[in-house]
């Protein structure tokens, strides 16, 4: 096929189409060896049509020369990208470029760059391609110099922030709030006059958003408006906490509002009047009738954040170090937040290694924090399926624990458990085995854990019957008085085992979810 093709091409038979056809199989590396192995180092046949009068065949013949990483070819590209006259193609060039390695090409790119920039006499729709080009050419000048990040400066000693956290138990996280005024929101909660050395180091927020004031409404049909309105507050905002000159990188996430709002998901057909939800990663952003291809939407939302910025805030989607946060409200217009880089959010930096059933370690600090009353100081401590560990470290962070003890079945979560307990600094003992085989010299005052999802064949059946086995069994593995926290998504099966299983009964219970019915259950345990 690859050789057919490309005879068809150098026959001047239907050339676009060819070098389309010729691309899409260039997808694949084996049909690119097998490309340059049949060129031999001869690219005139290719070379030759960057100078044809069809610019799509120019764009083509291109992007194919970049594909086959011969340096030899960089003089070539970049000279006909130079030459190029029709600003919707030259961003293709930049792509093709990209392939290689165009470090020598440094300094000219950075030339071409500033000339772009410096060019205020686009008309709107010469914007629209000038603005990848220059996106483009941004980013092959930051990996020739090196990607510089700032450095986290804290901010002014007062500031305004929102915390999501779990709808349910959003107090969890208030009543560790002793600065600024706290307000109530769906999804968590909005500090007026925060701390930041004190808000932090929570462990039971999921994300930590600083709003942006703007000057002016931002209307979600009018993406480049919104860069405009946004530059400003935007740069304010990332130049106070953060220290450390030059641009800043960073990328943009889109959000569905509330009930009404018409959000589009997968089709420029389809709408939603009802609740919206994460647009993000769908291709189409909508708005009642307004409809336009997401990428196409970001893009000039984020070439206006760089004109009017002065080129301080660049547009990535790698290496990024704030993300620009836009949700959708009902009545159109976006409510904007930064939410600082990861490197910013220290919580969880031990917890390295997961498996697929591992629990997020915002959820183990959050069942932690809400069964607090009933850690004790200096207990012995059991978590008979503690996976990468997540569970017993939390634990110990919210009240020190005496000896600790993990066990797991599966083998590479226990090796994870032990690398992600050494970077927290934490001593647990943690043992391979199944918890049903499981004995020990002393008894536990405590088991905390997050109880399987599945067991057995897969079926409700047979999870149903692990809990039962679960407590007819623990019982022999505790003091005479014990507690055990669990988290689990079936807690009617802790309810029923509680009932069946002589000597417990529920002290507590806290629902963290329910739509799944995720529960936090504290459980007392007195041998009969």
């Amino acid at each position: 096929m690859i050789k057919e093709l490309y005879e068809q091409i150098c026959a001047d038979n239907e050339v676009r189409t060819n070098l389309i056809r010729l691309r899409d199989e260039l997808k694949n590396e084996e049909n690119r060896r097998e490309f340059a192995y049949l060129l031999g180092g001869d690219f005139s046949d290719l070379t030759a049509l960057l100078k044809d009068e069809d610019p799509k065949v120019r764009k083509n013949a291109a992007l194919i020369l970049g594909k086959l990483e011969s340096e030899d070819l960089l003089p070539v590209l970049f000279d006909a990208y130079k030459k190029e006259k029709t600003l919707y193609i030259r961003a293709d060039y930049l792509k093709a470029l990209s392939e290689l390695d165009y470090r020598p090409l440094s300094e000219s790119l950075e030339e071409q760059l500033f000339v772009l920039r410096e060019n205020g006499e686009w008309t709107p729709e010469e914007w629209k391609h000038v603005s990848e080009e220059i996106r483009i050419l941004q980013t092959m000048v930051l990996r020739c110099k090196g990607i510089r990040h700032h450095r986290f400066a804290g901010g002014k000693e007062k500031e305004d922030v929102i915390l999501l956290t779990n709808r349910r138990q959003r107090e969890a996280t208030a009543e560790q709030i002793q600065k600024g005024k706290i307000t109530m929101l769906a999804g968590g909660l909005r500090v007026e006059g925060a701390s930041l050395k004190e808000v932090r180091p929570i462990r039971t927020y999921s994300e930590l958003l600083f709003p942006l004031k703007t000057s002016a409404e931002l209307p979600a049909k009018q993406p480049v408006l919104c860069g405009e309105t946004l530059a400003a507050p935007v740069l304010a905002l990332a130049d106070r906490l953060y220290n450390g000159a030059g641009a800043f990188l960073y990328r943009i996430d889109v959000r569905g509002g509330g009930a009404g709002t018409a959000v589009a998901h997968g089709s420029p057909a389809s709408t939603n009047g009802g609740a919206a939800s994460d647009v993000t990663g769908t291709d189409w952003f909508c708005v009642g009738e307004y409809r336009e291809k997401k990428g196409s939407y970001i893009r000039k939302l984020s070439a206006a954040l760089e004109r009017v910025s002065g080129a301080r805030l660049v547009n990535t989607v790698t290496d990024y170090e704030i993300e620009l946060r836009l949700v959708l409200k009902k009545d159109g217009t976006f409510t904007a937040m930064l939410k600082p880089s990861a490197s910013f959010d220290e919580r969880f930096l031990y917890r390295k290694e997961v498996v697929a059933s591992s629990i997020a370690p915002v959820n183990a600090a959050l069942t932690a924090r809400l069964t607090l009353p009933w850690l004790k100081e200096g207990a012995q401590v059991l978590d008979p399926f503690c996976g990468v560990g997540t569970m017993l470290i939390e634990r110990d962070r919210a009240v020190k624990a005496g000896t600790m003890y993990g066990l797991d079945i599966f083998g590479e979560a226990i090796e994870k458990a032990r690398r992600n307990t050494r970077r927290a600094d934490c001593i647990v003992n943690y043992i391979n085995r199944d918890f049903f085989t499981f004995r020990h010299e002393y008894l536990f005052d405590e088991v905390i854990t997050n109880m399987p999802v599945s067991a057995g064949d897969g079926s409700k059946q047979a999870l149903r019957q692990l809990y039962h086995d679960f407590f007819a069994y623990i019982g022999s593995l505790l003091k005479e008085e014990a507690v055990l926290i669990l988290y689990t998504a079936a807690p009617n099966y802790v309810v029923e085992s509680v009932r069946k299983a002589s000597g417990f009964h529920v002290e507590k219970s806290f629902l963290l979810n329910e739509k799944n019915q995720t529960t936090v259950f504290v459980v007392f345990w007195k041998r009969p």
